[in-house]
């Protein structure tokens, strides 16, 4: 879990999200959502997440941000 969050740091700070030891977790299933994987799969998470950061990485950091604000409501 979690093992390409060191990658994302600049994603997170662009989506205005703070990791903590709280929210890890869900952030991860909320990545996981958003490139279509099943959870649990790290390999294939940031596989798919480095695409859609390659292609339009503010685009992939609103999505996060999106996703992140709505869960926390």
């Amino acid at each position: 879990m979690t093992c390409y969050f060191r990658h994302l740091k600049h994603v997170f700070e662009k989506a205005g999200i703070e990791i903590t030891p709280t929210n890890k977790k869900e952030i991860d299933r909320i990545i996981h959502d958003i490139v279509s994987v099943n959870y649990k799969n790290c390999p294939a998470t940031w596989t798919q997440a480095k695409t859609l950061i390659l292609e339009d990485e503010a685009k992939f950091a609103s999505m996060l941000k999106a996703a992140w604000e709505k869960h926390t409501i």
